[in-house]
């Protein structure tokens, strides 16, 4: 049995609130489970704790293409009309080369942006990871669009990299 930290601490402390919420969220999974229904999982936690509208989570291969992608926050229609899962070109293409956290206030001011694909839903404040795997960037998890309307900050990005880290040890383990 893990000792539980107490109530107090874990209000005040990001890390300790994901990785409690990432428990319960993982129980619920039934014992054999996919790969894909982990990080379905991790991506539905991202948005719910940032209170972002969006979130999403995206594996790559060697190559750097996108051979895997969950999204929270969007119903099935919407996810059809956008055809290909978004490959990253763009703001968060930064994270696959340096694997620094990304944090803008507006998507379209970026220096790399260049727009949204065909029915992409409309998105300006973005926060992002690197989901490292066996040393490199194999993915990543963003979030954009807070819900209260405030721009993300510190806590939201130790939210993101704690389950980043847990979607890591999927993706090595699991995914290839």
């Amino acid at each position: 049995m893990t000792p539980s930290l107490p109530l107090s601490l874990t209000r005040r402390d990001p890390e300790a609130k994901t990785l409690r919420a990432l428990d319960r969220a993982l129980r619920r999974l039934p014992p054999r489970h996919r790969p894909d229904e982990a990080l379905q999982v991790v991506i539905d936690l991202a948005r719910a704790l940032t209170g972002a509208t969006y979130g999403a989570l995206a594996v790559t291969d060697t190559n750097d293409r996108t051979i895997g992608f969950m999204v929270s926050g969007m119903d099935d229609r919407a996810l059809r009309a956008l055809k290909t899962p978004p490959q990253g070109h763009g703001p968060l293409g930064s994270l696959r080369y340096d694997g620094r956290p990304i944090l803008l206030d507006d998507v379209s001011e970026h220096r790399s942006a260049f727009g949204f694909p065909p029915n992409h839903p409309s998105m300006k404040r973005l926060l992002g990871v690197a989901i490292w795997a066996g040393g490199e960037v194999r993915g990543s998890l963003y979030v954009t669009d807070r819900r209260d309307g405030k721009q993300f900050d510190e806590a939201d990005e130790q939210v993101l990299t704690t389950l980043a880290s847990h979607a890591s040890k999927v993706i090595e383990h699991d995914w290839y």
